[in-house]
């Protein structure tokens, strides 16, 4: 069976989230407003990775960190995590792991966005074969 898989958001404030993945490098490939301030559906792109953005429809929480983590999160896979790292940052994202190598042989950071969503990035690949 063949697949992809895209992932989506949803945030209280969805338009200064798409402000902040702009920041970071995100480019808005489409978006449609609703009343209110609020975004129906928006599509978001860093090279060949897609994010589908929307303002909440409910009073969703965010798990909260705990040690360096919510348990869940999007992992973006970059050819330079200082820089992603310092854009997030500069974009008013909070540092959870600052850049570093890993036993793997990788390059990784994690950081939440200013609504507490949880990212990721690094230069480790999942799914390629060894």
């Amino acid at each position: 069976m063949d697949a992809k898989l895209f992932a989506y958001l949803s945030y209280s404030d969805a338009p200064a989230a798409l402000d902040w993945h702009q920041a970071v490098g995100f480019d808005v490939i489409h978006r449609q407003d609703g009343p209110a301030g609020t975004v129906l559906h928006a599509e978001i792109r860093m090279g060949e990775a897609v994010l589908m953005v929307a303002s909440n429809d409910a009073e969703y929480r965010r798990p909260p960190l705990v040690g360096r983590s919510t348990g869940q999160g999007l992992y973006l896979l970059v050819d330079d995590v200082d820089a992603f790292h310092q854009k997030a940052l500069a974009a008013g994202g909070t540092s959870v792991i600052e850049p570093e190598d890993t036993q793997w042989g990788a390059r990784r950071c994690r950081v939440l966005d200013p609504q507490g969503q949880e990212w990721s990035a690094g230069t480790y690949e999942p799914g390629k074969d060894s």
